[in-house]
């Protein structure tokens, strides 16, 4: 057996006490200020897929309408999805759906705000998950080999840290 000359994963991430243990981050004391999110990703799928989306005849009706109105549900319900983060307040969240008839595909960009005491990355990136899945759900009938992918954040802004931009790909 080796071991390890690193800290152990409880002195960096915030979820876990002094002894390993899972738990929620005290914020309690953090000032509260506005706090943005921004988070991406894409499902890949048939060029006659993404034709049923543009054209909106899907037999389940608006692709992209339903699938916005489930990112910013999925958004809403982020505490209840993901155990460890706090229920927040958001102020603002919005979806952009935009499709790329090159690569067969569907974006999904999810924007999301709150004035409080931790960030929103857990519920931009929830959007964005819910709303590529709900794409999925919606044209599985005719296309079950979509591949969702590249979900990530891609700036966030506000609180102690600052701003933040995610290095694009080259």
């Amino acid at each position: 057996m080796t071991t390890s000359k690193t800290t152990p994963a409880s002195e960096h991430l915030t979820h876990f006490d002094a002894t390993g243990q899972a738990h929620m981050v005290d914020v309690g004391a953090k000032q509260e200020t506005h706090r943005i999110a921004i988070a991406s990703g894409t499902i890949r799928m048939k060029p006659e897929t993404l034709a049923i989306i543009v054209t909106g005849t899907a037999k389940k009706g608006d692709v992209l309408g339903i699938a916005r109105i489930a990112a910013i549900m999925g958004a809403k319900r982020t505490s209840d999805l993901v155990p460890l983060c706090h229920p927040l307040a958001l102020t603002r969240v919005t979806v952009d759906f935009s499709t790329d008839e090159a690569s067969s595909s569907v974006h999904c960009t999810a924007q999301v705000e709150t004035y409080g005491k931790t960030g929103v990355e857990m519920e931009a990136l929830t959007a964005v998950q819910v709303g590529l899945l709900t794409v999925y759900d919606m044209c599985k009938a005719v296309d079950r080999g979509m591949v969702m992918s590249d979900i990530r954040v891609m700036e966030k802004h506000g609180g102690k840290s600052g701003d933040w931009t995610a290095e694009i790909d080259k």
